[in-house]
């Protein structure tokens, strides 16, 4: 039976898993004008959701349903065209797992641990942890549906000022779409690697080169 709690657990912002130092794209959206303010934010997050979310989602999905992780990473890298988001990707997979395998130690996160040392991607790492944790594909699509919108709003806050209210109304109003891409990303995780969703934001993956390439910047990615 799925734990309500560990699902907060897992989903919760202050997991200790370098999340909060990544903006989803959103410090590059903030300097070109695209998000100016809870409007622009809400359209962001919701375009983000519908791609990059729920790809990543339905990896996690994934991982959760017992899919080969192996596969699943090659699915993820050739999912991510940018090679910056795909080193940012690692990064947090490795950050995630380091957090996991103290929280819910087994043998599925060791092993993928000791077959990717340099980290395999975040969304197969958190569906392992899911799966570890006694967690579903479905609760490993919500936790990446919602750090998908979460991030980003978290992000904006810091980077405009704007009022943590708006941004979290923000959210509220995603919920709806939340639950429809984690709902998809399982479905389609129960079908195979091969039916998983490629949904692309190639937008996100040109300004991802650009911003790593800033000598100064608040986010990572």
């Amino acid at each position: 039976m799925t734990s309500r709690a560990t699902l907060l657990v897992l989903a919760d912002g202050r997991f200790p898993a370098g999340g909060h130092a990544h903006s989803g794209g959103a410090e590059a959206a903030v300097k070109a004008g695209r998000i100016r303010d809870a409007a622009g934010l809400e359209s962001f997050c919701r375009g983000r959701l519908h791609t990059t979310g729920l790809t990543s989602a339905a990896l996690a999905a994934g991982a959760a349903h017992g899919l080969d992780p192996y596969e699943l990473d090659a699915a993820a890298d050739a999912r991510t065209p940018s090679p910056a988001l795909r080193a940012a990707a690692r990064r947090l997979g490795r950050q995630l797992m380091r957090a996991a395998r103290a929280t819910w130690p087994g043998p599925e996160l060791d092993a993928l641990a000791a077959a990717f040392p340099r980290g395999a991607h975040q969304p197969v790492v958190l569906g392992t942890a899911a799966r570890a944790a006694g967690l579903g594909p479905e609760d490993a699509a919500h936790c990446v549906a919602y750090e998908t919108v979460s991030g980003p709003a978290t992000a904006t806050v810091r980077l405009l000022g704007l009022d943590p209210f708006q941004a979290t109304a923000v959210l509220a109003r995603l919920a709806p779409a939340m639950d429809e891409v984690a709902a998809a990303a399982a479905a389609a995780a129960r079908r195979g690697v091969d039916a998983l969703p490629a949904a692309s934001a190639p937008l996100l993956d040109l300004t991802a080169e650009q911003h790593a390439s800033w000598p100064v910047r608040l986010f990572a990615s």
